[in-house]
This record gives structure tokens, sequence and C-alpha cells, in this order.
């Protein structure tokens, strides 16, 4: 992975000419300023990304400032960039002042970290927490070649690094969306979560939907478990918008674990069009849809 774009100093040359926020309730554009007030009828906020994007990057930081300045020590920020595995680490650095260093290796931080560290840094120097939200890779792996039998036969242990068995898998209209990338015929059928039947779609055996669903599982439920013990709280979730765009995904899996939960998503991404952007091609992804200029380098090359 190639880093090119914006350095963490270079994000001050960022302005509002670098992108557009389009509110789809309200049916116009709008400022980062108003989906932090909106938060106030709202308990998590889905910013979902596109992870090389230097300006969703500035908009994520801005978003958290803007939140705390709300909401202050009620923020809490979670992160799919950060595995349940590690939370101890994070914990660490945050509170108790072990070295970046040692943080960044021992919690596997993702090779662009830097993208993510403004945030990280500011819940530290705030003392909000940081939930480290996602399934270990090793665990999404082992769903996909074997299925939930493997995942059960883990130790308790092991077993509380990802949400609780049996999860609820893609159906519907998100089953179609991960059929679609791997260039499979979708079959038809209602977005919905309720207990669906397995469906298989093998990548030379491996199982893509099982996987795909553990990740989006966990993070809702690491949501879910947070709002268990601190009830008053405003949780901001990063996550590549796969995960939270149209209401699919960790959304969906989000009311499972707890249907009383109000949620608002962002869906970022940029348009070649941009500034002038037809918003009806949007609108269906998020309740804030945010265009980010083209012209700005990303942070690393796909």
């Amino acid at each position: 992975m190639l880093i090119l774009g914006c350095t963490l100093a270079s994000y001050a040359q960022l302005s509002e000419k670098n992108y557009r926020i389009y509110s789809v309730k309200l049916g116009k554009e709008v400022n980062l300023q108003q989906i932090a007030d909106d938060m106030e009828s709202a308990d998590v906020l889905f910013f979902g990304e596109e992870h090389n994007d230097s300006v969703t990057h500035f908009l994520e930081h801005r978003m958290l400032e803007l939140l705390y300045e709300n909401y202050a020590a009620k923020v809490v920020l979670s992160m799919e960039m950060f595995d349940r595995d590690v939370q101890d680490i994070m914990d660490e650095y945050l509170y108790d002042g072990i070295r970046e260093k040692s943080f960044t290796k021992d919690a596997r931080a993702w090779s662009n970290y830097r993208d993510y560290k403004p945030m990280v840094e500011f819940a530290k120097k705030n003392k909000l927490d940081v939930i480290c939200a996602n399934a270990p890779t090793r665990y999404t792996n082992l769903a996909g070649r074997l299925g939930m039998d493997a995942l059960a036969n883990l130790s308790p242990s092991s077993r509380r690094h990802f949400a609780p068995l049996p999860y609820d898998t893609a159906t519907g209209a998100y089953y179609d969306k991960l059929m679609g990338l791997m260039g499979h015929t979708a079959t038809p059928g209602k977005d919905t979560a309720a207990k669906p039947a397995v469906p298989m779609a093998a990548m030379g055996g491996f199982n893509m939907i099982l996987s795909q669903s553990l990740w989006d599982a966990t993070m809702a439920y690491s949501i879910a478990e947070y709002f268990r013990k601190f009830r008053d709280v405003k949780v901001m979730q990063v996550n590549g918008r796969f995960h939270s765009d149209e209401g699919y995904a960790a959304v969906a899996q989000l009311k499972n674990y707890n249907p009383h939960l109000i949620s608002l998503i962002i869906s970022t991404g940029s348009d070649e069009a941009f500034p002038h952007i037809n918003w009806e091609e949007y609108k269906k992804l998020g309740d804030y849809i945010i265009i980010t200029d083209p012209a700005v380098p990303k942070t690393y090359n796909d």
C-alpha cells in the first residue's frame, strides 16, 4: 500500500470547497454542524467511508470534534479498524500511557493508521472511550472456510471476540449486493435479518456471506454491548461504507441486538462531476450523503 495523500499537517488546507453534504430528510445541502445537532435525538452515527479518501478522514476527525462540542463526555468512538481482541491494548494506550509504538504494533493498526490517528489522539486527549468493534480476521476467515460450527468449537475465551452464535446472515438486497461483488447471480428477496436461512456463496469453497456477516454482526454487537453498560452516550461508528450504506449490514444487525437504538447514516464517496452533484443518485444510501472532491489526492492507491 503506497501512501500518497494528505498528511496530518495538510489537513489544514482542506475546507468546505472540498466536499458537499446533503441531508436526505431536508432535501438540501447542509453542514457538519447540522449532523452533530441531529444526534441530539439519535444514539449511533454510522460514518461510512472509502478507506483511502483524504477528505473523508479530515471530516471524520472534524465530526468527532463537533460531537464533543455538543455532547462532551457522552461521546464514544467505535472503529472497524480495530478488533475486539485488542480492546485492552487500546485502553492501555488511552488511559495507562503505553507508548504509541507499542500500541500500533500490538493492536495491529492498519497500514494507513495515520488516517485514523487524529481521532484516536482526540479521544485520548479528552478521555473518551474507543470501542474496538471488529471481529479478528482469523475468525471471519474460519467462518468462511468451515462455517459457524467451527466457530462454536472454539474456546469460550476465543468466542468473546466475535458476535454470539448463531449470528444472522445477509439476506435480500444486501445479499444481492454481496453476490454482485462476487459475480454471482443474485436471488430476489426482502432485506431482513430475522432468522434467515444461511445463503451459500462459495468462492472456491469459501462462504463470503458467512464471513462478511460476522464482520457486520460483530461490529453491531460491540456497539450494543457498550450500550448495555452505558446508556446515555453518543456513539460515532467509523467503518467502510459497505457496512452501513442503505441501512444494511451493521446497521440492520444493530437493530437485532437493540431495536430501541436510533441510528443516523453518513455515506461518503467521490464523484467526478463534483461540485455539480445529482443528489438523486445517492439519496438511498443514508441520511446524509457526503461527496468529496476527487481532485484531492487519496491517502493510498488501491
